[in-house]
């Protein structure tokens, strides 16, 4: 029988309140979905709704166009995620086993890019897309998504990649085995925890991303939840209750990817460091 010690007994007690003050916004944002304005405002803002109004999901699939809005926001999400980390994954394992001056040179030039604000960037990639003849696209998104994430991932990428020893690939070739077939195999599999993380990191910022969305896209039909949410609120300012519950779904494929990927995110950790 494990035995309970005051220290423990203080950990326990504090770690479940961080957990309540953690998940209190969700519960509230779930609590205001169903509530109406009366009840938001006045008579029960922090509490469980007392009459719940489930209509208020209704309103917002029925008056708004928030379907629409979220196909676009999973397909630029999904596109930007999956050739992010694989243009990533390519990358940063020729600078991670090629040590030369000119990777390293491409190593540092890609990192400088985190430092640099997306506000420095905006005129110029509006240019860039305008001549791309890629404006009121997806790919108006997408691309700059990617590019705006690589550097991040290149960073997490080049520690595990180091971490790796270099013997399990020189084993494997003295087997027979191929590139592909030493990198699927044995490489790519001690990645998965690391790629869970890039999944949730970049999945979160593209979807929730406005600023860049604001200025590339302005067709209706091509809007994310982002852009869409931001016109919900005065279309609907007289009637809260619909808000939450658009907010409630725009928050769910967040949430659902964190909960299918968070048994990695601790493995990630351990090797978070980056090795020269």
């Amino acid at each position: 029988m494990k035995k309970w010690t005051i220290s423990k007994v203080l950990v326990f007690l504090v770690m479940v309140f961080y957990g309540i003050i953690s998940l209190y916004p969700m519960i509230w944002m779930a609590f205001y979905s169903l509530k109406n304005n009366e009840e938001i405002f006045v008579t029960n803002p922090f509490g469980p709704p007392l009459d719940p109004q489930w209509s208020n999901y209704s309103k917002a699939l029925d008056q708004f166009d928030i379907l629409l809005y979220f196909k676009n926001s999973v397909l630029v999400s999904i596109a930007a995620m999956f050739f992010g980390i694989l243009f990533s994954l390519m990358f940063t394992y020729v600078v991670a086993r090629v040590r030369t001056k000119t990777t390293r040179f491409c190593q540092t030039l890609v990192t400088v890019g985190m430092f640099i604000p997306i506000q420095a960037v905006m005129t110029p990639l509006v240019v860039m897309v305008k001549n791309l003849h890629l404006s009121n696209t997806r790919w108006s998104l997408i691309v700059p998504y990617v590019a705006l994430s690589f550097p991040f991932a290149v960073m997490v990428l080049y520690g595990f990649y180091r971490s790796l020893p270099i013997e399990l690939e020189e084993s494997a070739y003295i087997e027979g085995a191929g590139f592909y077939r030493t990198y699927f195999s044995i490489i790519f599999p001690q990645l998965k925890s690391v790629i869970a993380v890039l999944v949730i990191y970049q999945f979160m910022s593209h979807w929730n991303e406005f600023s860049l969305a604001l200025i590339l896209i302005t067709k209706n039909e091509l809007k994310t939840l982002p852009l869409g949410l931001a016109g919900f609120y005065g279309m609907f300012s007289t009637d809260w209750g619909p808000v939450g519950a658009a907010l409630v779904i725009a928050s769910l494929p967040v949430i659902v990817i964190y909960l299918f990927f968070s048994n990695q995110v601790s493995d990630a950790m351990t090797y978070s460091g980056m090795k020269n």
